[in-house]
C-alpha cells in the first residue's frame, strides 16, 4: 500500500527541490549572475526605441573596434557570435562599407566612409568629439557611451585629492622625498567633517561623489541642468544659473561637469572671485570646462587656497605650465577612471549592448546628441 506524505512535507519536499534548482543554475552561470548585479547597480535605463523598430534595420553582421579594445575581443564575440568583428586600421574599404557599428570608434574619416553604420558605442563618458561630427546627426546613428561605469572610481578619486590637499600632503611628500622630519607650526591641517562641497554637475559621477562626502560628514549641495531633485544626501540641488551662488558657500568645488557649449571656459575669472579664499577647486569632469589662465590667476593671487586636477587644458598638461609648480595644487594625468572595477562595469556594458544590438533591442547608455551627454 502506496504511503501519501501529508501535504506540508509535499509542499517542504517541493521547496527543498526548487531551492536546490536554484542553487544548480546559480553555479552553472555565476558570470550572468554577477553581470545582472552589475547593470543593477549602474542603474541604466533602455533607450525610448528598440533599434528593430527603426527604418531599414536588420541583423548586424559586421562591427569595427578600435585597437585599444582587443583584449575585450573574446567577450564581445561571446556577447554577438554571429558577427565579425574587425579592427578598425585593418578593415577593407568594403568593410567600412558594410559596418553596422563601431566601437570606440567616432571619426570624421571612418564616418563618411561607413555609410551603412546604426551604431557607435564610445568607450569613455565625455562625447564631446563625437557629438560635434554631422554625420552622426544626419544619419541618425545611435549613440552609446560608458556613463556611470567609472563613476565609483572617480568618486574616490575627487575624495582622495580632497583629503590630500585637507590634510597637506604634498607638503610632507616632499619633505620625504628629501629624508626631511618637517614640522611646520603653520600648515594647518584640515577636516572634511563639516564642510560644505559643492558638485558641480550632480549626474552619474557627482551623484557618487556626493554619497561619499555625506558618509564623512559634509555638508553637500549642487547644481543640475534637469531640475532641483536630488537625493536626501544632498542639502540643495539648483539650477546651472544659481551656481554663483552656490560656490560662495562651499569649502571644495568639484567639477564633474560634461563638456558642452555651455559648460566650455565656465570656470574662468569670475567663478574663482566668488569662491572663499580659504575653498578648493576640484576637477574630474573634461579640462575645457576650465580657463587654466584664470585658474592660474586665483592660485598665484592667493585667490583660493589650492586645486586637484584630474584634468587640465591642454592635455598633456606642458611641462612649463606654472600649475606643475604652484603650492598646494595635485594634478594627476586623466587617470581617476583606471582601475580594475571600472575596466569590469565598462566590459558589462559593452556585453550587454552587443547582446541588446544584435536583439535589435534598445540599448544602455543612449547619449542625448543635442544635448551632448
Amino acid at each position: 500500500m502506496t504511503h501519501t506524505p501529508p501535504a506540508s512535507r509535499r509542499h517542504a519536499a517541493v521547496a527543498s527541490l526548487a531551492a536546490a534548482a536554484l542553487v544548480l543554475l546559480a553555479s552553472a552561470c555565476p558570470a550572468q549572475g554577477a553581470q545582472t548585479a552589475v547593470l543593477d547597480s549602474l542603474g541604466l535605463h533602455p533607450g525610448k526605441e528598440p533599434l528593430r523598430a527603426r527604418p531599414g534595420w536588420h541583423t548586424p553582421h559586421l562591427v569595427l573596434y578600435v585597437s585599444y579594445v582587443k583584449d575585450s575581443l573574446p567577450l564581445m564575440q561571446k556577447a554577438a557570435p554571429g558577427v565579425k568583428f574587425v579592427e578598425v586600421s585593418q578593415a577593407s574599404a568594403k568593410e567600412l562599407a558594410s559596418a553596422d557599428a563601431t566601437i570606440g570608434v567616432c571619426s570624421a574619416e571612418v564616418l563618411a566612409k561607413a555609410t551603412h553604420l546604426e551604431w557607435v558605442q564610445w568607450m569613455g563618458a565625455g562625447v564631446e568629439g563625437c557629438v560635434q561630427q554631422p554625420l552622426l546627426r544626419e544619419r541618425n546613428v545611435v549613440l552609446t557611451n560608458m556613463q556611470r561605469t567609472a563613476a565609483p572610481s572617480m568618486a574616490e578619486h575627487v575624495i582622495a585629492l580632497m583629503l590630500a590637499l585637507s590634510r597637506h600632503l604634498d607638503v610632507y611628500l616632499r619633505a620625504q622625498d628629501k629624508a626631511q622630519w618637517v614640522r611646520d607650526e603653520g600648515t594647518q591641517l584640515n577636516d572634511l567633517d563639516g564642510k560644505t562641497l559643492l558638485v558641480v554637475g550632480l549626474g552619474g559621477i557627482g551623484t557618487e561623489v556626493a554619497k561619499r562626502a555625506h558618509a564623512l560628514g559634509m555638508r553637500v549641495i549642487a547644481t543640475r541642468a534637469s531640475g532641483h531633485e536630488g537625493p536626501d544626501y544632498v542639502s540643495y540641488v539648483g539650477l546651472p544659473d544659481e551656481l554663483l551662488k552656490l560656490t560662495r558657500e562651499a569649502d571644495y568645488v568639484v567639477n564633474c561637469l560634461p563638456l558642452t557649449r555651455e559648460t566650455t571656459g565656465l570656470f574662468n575669472a569670475q567663478f574663482f572671485a566668488t569662491m572663499k579664499p580659504s575653498a578648493y577647486f576640484l576637477s574630474v569632469g573634461r579640462g575645457k570646462s576650465t580657463v587654466t589662465a584664470d585658474l592660474v590667476s586665483a592660485l598665484e593671487s592667493r585667490r583660493i587656497a589650492g586645486a586637484g586636477l584630474d584634468v587640465v587644458d591642454p592635455e598633456p598638461l606642458p611641462p612649463d605650465s606654472p600649475l606643475w609648480k604652484l603650492p598646494n595644487v595635485l594634478i594627476t594625468p586623466h587617470i581617476s577612471a583606471y582601475t580594475a572595477v571600472t575596466m569590469e562595469q565598462r566590459d558589462v556594458l559593452l556585453s550587454e549592448n552587443l547582446r541588446r544590438f544584435v536583439a535589435g533591442d534598445a540599448l544602455l547608455a543612449v547619449v542625448d546628441v543635442e544635448r551632448g551627454y
